[in-house]
């Protein structure tokens, strides 16, 4: 679906604060195909619109904010450190690393919860990793999202969802008799109260849509034991990238060799390998390779909303996204490392291979939110993102920061992304024996994989499986 008319103003202290889509404000529905108008809301600052019990934090405190607008900030609540205000607080939020309740999709999926009907994000560089630009870009063109089923409930989503620049935001608070910086300094205490500022929101948006198909494909390799077999564990990859693009001239086809025809290879392989395995593992293994990544997670987002086999009885998902080709590392990385037991199996692995495993050097960018693990995560189910690491053997120090510099400059995204004669597949092999080790373990153990306690995903794992079901 696409927009082809963006209307929207807010009216504040006698002033109409105008937004001009796409200059200084962007929105679509919340859910593809519907019209949705808003009219006269009362807009309400919440802060960073968290609710988070682990953490004993809530940034609604109750208020019934159903048919307002919301006004939320980017990012997780900067919460400073108690001993040194210059740092942030390691035991909140997980101190510089981003949690979900930072991700911008987040932000929409709390106002849907809350009943409200219009959540409008404040966007500033920083927090965001991104210039509003990228937001113009992004939300300017068609987007795409899963038509409702039989099998697929609707799930719920706010009417309108959007951002506007900070300038505009300023504007809204200072019309509203607030000030927006003393508005975010307020927003990083947990005793923060919601604001209903004196302004009102107006929304009109129309769009034009479409309908178009297309597949999850997957395959099983049954477990041996008669009382396991029932119970599984998955490795997906999304076999999506971006299709033909007739308006460039030259090479018109974005092949997606590295992103992500070698994620789709590499399990392949591990399912190949997995058939040769004597005995067969104890439990189910799942070689599930989803579509439409590239256009918002929506395979694993469908399959987590309709799973072939029940979600309490998935053990763990391993994503493989982009695998190394570049030769031989002495060490992997796991983006989100710490999020559950399948990093500690990882390093198991690794260490008895002579290897080591490290984290994501950049845990702020919020990677582990970006691939098809999270909608498994999402739902409860404890999910690995193993990636290859930076310790190159044999090569220089910032080897891996020049390969991975040079495949986002040339080829990330783009028609250039294709199977290249320098690549080294020698790495990739080692990481993929450990990869494949750590479902083996899960497959043949006598635990569940846990999420750690300060994960944003343990309660709703807890709550699938109930007491005494690991």
């Amino acid at each position: 679906f696409q927009a082809t008319r963006v209307a929207g103003s807010f009216r504040a202290g006698g002033k109409t604060i105008a937004l001009e889509f796409p200059k200084n404000f962007v929105a679509m529905p919340g859910r593809a195909g519907e019209q949705p108008k808003v009219e006269d809301s009362e807009v309400v600052f919440v802060g960073y619109g968290v609710v988070a019990p682990e953490y004993g934090w809530d940034d609604s405190k109750g208020l019934d904010v159903r048919g307002k607008t919301l006004l939320m900030l980017v990012g997780d609540p900067p919460v400073p450190d108690p001993h040194d205000s210059s740092k942030l607080d390691p035991a909140m939020f997980k101190g510089r690393a981003m949690t979900y309740y930072g991700r911008w999709t987040y932000k929409y999926e709390i106002a849907a919860k809350l009943g409200a009907s219009a959540a409008i994000l404040v966007h500033e560089d920083g927090p965001a990793g991104y210039p509003f630009s990228v937001v113009q870009g992004s939300w300017s063109r068609e987007n795409f999202d899963i038509v409702s089923s039989g099998s697929v409930a609707p799930a719920p989503a706010v009417p309108i969802k959007g951002w506007i620049d900070s300038p505009t935001a300023k504007a809204l608070c200072l019309a509203a008799s607030q000030d927006l910086a003393a508005l975010k300094s307020s927003a990083v205490r947990r005793d923060f109260r919601p604001l209903v500022l004196n302004a009102r929101a107006h929304f009109d948006i129309e769009v034009k849509a479409r309908q178009v198909q297309s597949h999850n494909v997957s395959a099983m390799l049954e477990g041996s034991d008669p009382a396991l077999k029932n119970q599984y564990v998955v490795y997906t990859a999304h076999w999506d990238h971006l299709g033909i693009d007739p308006n460039l001239k030259g090479d018109q086809i974005y092949n997606g060799a590295a992103d992500n025809a070698s994620g789709v290879a590499a399990v392949l392989e591990i399912a190949r390998a997995f058939t040769h395995i004597r005995p067969i593992p104890k439990r189910s293994l799942l070689f599930l390779f989803v579509t439409a990544e590239e256009k918002g997670l929506l395979g694993s987002k469908y399959y987590a909303s309709a799973p072939l086999y029940p979600l309490e009885q998935t053990l763990a998902d391993i994503n493989l996204d982009v695998i190394n080709l570049w030769g031989q590392t002495s060490d992997l990385i796991s983006i989100g490392m710490g999020q559950s037991t399948l990093d500690d199996l990882l390093v198991d692995v690794a260490r008895a291979r002579g290897r080591t495993v490290g984290p994501d050097a950049e845990p702020e960018k919020g990677y582990y939110y970006r691939s098809d693990h999270f909608e498994f995560a999402k739902q409860g189910v404890p999910a690995l993102d193993p990636k290859s690491g930076r310790q190159y053997i044999d090569k220089p120090a910032d080897y891996a920061k020049q390969k991975q510099d040079e495949y986002t400059e040339k080829n990330y995204h783009k028609v250039s992304d294709e199977v290249k004669p320098d690549w080294d597949l020698s790495g990739a092999a080692e990481d993929l024996k450990a990869i494949l080790e750590v479902g083996y373990r899960v497959a043949e153990g006598d635990r569940f994989p846990e999420w750690k306690p300060d994960s944003e995903f343990r309660a709703r794992r807890e709550a699938m499986l109930g007491a005494g079901r690991r």
